[in-house]
This record gives structure tokens, sequence and C-alpha cells, in this order.
């Protein structure tokens, strides 16, 4: 299928992914402050953006993107901003954590597509696969959408896995402070800055 070393390409992947960044933070935020459903939402919307610049790589929208200063730039500040947005609504919650029971429907679809727009608004996602994954694809295959798609599903895959295991860990922490209202507003609280500080970090840190 044109991959080569994709034994490889899975151990690399595996310690990208678990390096603590934006998606790790978002994934135990949703999981410690509102449960395992919204964590798993969160992890799903998270990977459905990995598959989306997979795609984008292999159509070669990702090139265009990385070569476009004013699409790039676009993208880096519609991401910041969101991110930041998210930030200031936890800061400004006045409720405590909600118990997993009253999470509904509505509530989990908001925390797929804020995942997935977490995720698809970072142009360092798209930078990242385009330097990534063309090292594992032969020369004579790197213009054949294929190769990029299955890397892309694999990278998926292995962050399905991985954020799903700190999904069920953290809900854990989840079940033990539910029941203190104050200590949810402070978890509402410490989540909120780490979004905001999260958000100015991609919109004001060069790449």
């Amino acid at each position: 299928m044109g991959i080569e070393n994709f034994m490889t390409f899975i151990l690399t992947a595996m310690l990208f992914v678990m390096t603590p960044g934006i998606d790790t933070m978002f994934v135990l935020n949703k999981s410690i402050g509102q449960g395992r459903k919204s964590g798993i939402y969160a992890t799903l919307g998270i990977n459905t953006g990995v598959l989306t610049h997979a795609l984008f790589g292999a159509v070669g929208l990702s090139v265009l993107i990385a070569k476009s200063a004013f699409a790039f730039t676009g993208i880096k500040y519609a991401g910041a901003i969101y991110i930041i947005y998210m930030g200031f609504i936890k800061l400004k919650a006045k409720y405590e954590l909600l118990p997993e029971a009253e999470i509904g429907k509505q509530k989990t679809k908001s925390d797929f597509w804020s995942g997935f727009l977490t995720n698809t608004l970072n142009p360092k996602v798209a930078l990242f696969f385009l330097a990534f994954f063309p090292q594992f694809i032969t020369p004579e295959q790197l213009h054949n959408p294929m190769p990029f798609i299955i890397l892309g599903l694999t990278f998926s895959l292995i962050g399905m896995a991985w954020y799903l295991s700190l999904t069920l860990m953290a809900s854990t922490f989840f079940e033990k402070i539910k029941h203190h209202p104050k200590l949810g507003l402070w978890v509402n609280k410490f989540s909120g800055l780490a979004f905001i500080l999260m958000g100015l970090y991609i919109g004001l840190i060069p790449i």
C-alpha cells in the first residue's frame, strides 16, 4: 500500500499521542468535569478531527494551507479564539459538576463538536501530519492518497485507545468529587484558565 516501516510508525505515533497537549487537556477536562460519557464523546470528536486532517493531507489541502500565510493564520486564530471562548465559559460557570446521568444527548453532541473543532482548527496538527506521514510512505507513492489515509486511520485508532484510557481513569476522579459542589466550581475555574492559556499559546506562539 506504499507504506514502509509501519511498526516504527505505530511506536512513534504512540509516543506523540501520549505526549500531553491540547487534546489531552481537553479529554481530561471533559472526563473530570462532566464524567465518562462526555470524555468518550470528546475523544470521538478529537479523533474525527484527526481523520479530517488525514483526508486534507491526502487530497493536498494541508499543503495549500501550509503554503498560504493567510489561510494558515486564519485557521490558527480561529482555533485560538474558539479555545479561549470555551475557557471563558468554564470560568463563568456558576454550577457545580454535573452528575453523569444529567448529561443529556444535546450536551454529548456539544462535547463531540467541541473536540472536533479543537483538533481541526489547530494548524499545528496539519503541519505535523505533513512532516511526519511522508517519512513512512515510499517516494513513488507520495502522490497516492491511500497511504496517507491509512496512516491517518492508524493514528486515529491509537488516539482513540489512549484517550479512552484517560477517560476511564479521569472519570473515576469525577465520581469522587461530583458530590462536592465547591470543589466542582474550582475544577471549572482551573479548566477554564487552562483552556485560555492553551488558546493564547496557539494564537501567540509562532510555529
